[in-house]
């Protein structure tokens, strides 16, 4: 399990200024932006970032029973061993920073009442973690008192699924996402938004 994304909820005007502090100081990259209308007629503006280390070949240093060894520009995804053999692995995302989701809401909207709870400042609304079946994990959370949910079910879009928890005794929503490729569903996105009105 790898944590995929983290989303924040900022003020409404902030989601540029936000935005543009994680590419700067952190070299985020812009990789979407979408708004999305709810049901009662308010909306929002999102904005998804996605890491540096996805801009580039991975060169991680694998650990052998003796040494270091690392891949190089012209052996991509490999590791060396002392024998002089070439073991290919696979590419893996699995250390690579979480992406960004920011959004900002009209006044009245889930985001902007969500902000305004904290005090008009916003913050991290959810941390979203990467499984391999988000029914089982669902399933295994409510057996073990864990959290309960926000939907009964996963919500699901092509290559796709999520699903929210209610804040628990850390205080903090979770979600568990499967997908097959990078980026959100925009659909998606706002029945999660809309299933956690209260949270």
């Amino acid at each position: 399990m790898r944590l995929d994304h983290i989303a924040y909820r900022v003020p409404q005007g902030k989601r540029d200024e936000v935005a543009k502090f994680f590419m700067e100081a952190f070299g985020y990259a812009y990789q979407d932006s979408f708004p999305l209308e709810f049901d009662d007629g308010t909306s929002a503006q999102c904005v998804a970032l996605e890491p540096p280390e996805k801009k580039k070949d991975s060169l991680w240093k694998y650990w052998s029973y003796t040494e270091y060894y690392g891949c190089s520009p012209d052996i991509p995804n490999c590791w060396i061993v002392n024998t002089g053999e070439v073991l290919t692995i696979p590419n893996t995302e699995y250390h690579l920073a979480p992406e960004l989701f920011i959004s900002e809401g009209d006044p009245g909207s889930i985001v902007d009442n969500w902000v305004k709870s904290r005090g008009g400042y916003g913050g991290i609304h959810h941390l979203a973690y990467q499984v391999d079946d988000v029914a089982a994990k669902m399933a295994e959370w409510k057996e073990k008192g864990w959290a309960e949910f926000s939907s009964e079910k996963p919500l699901t879009c092509p290559g796709l699924e999520q699903v929210f928890t209610v804040p628990n005794h850390t205080g903090v929503v979770y979600e568990f996402i499967h997908r097959e490729g990078p980026g959100f569903c925009k659909e998606n996105v706002k029945a999660l938004m809309q299933s956690t009105k209260r949270d």
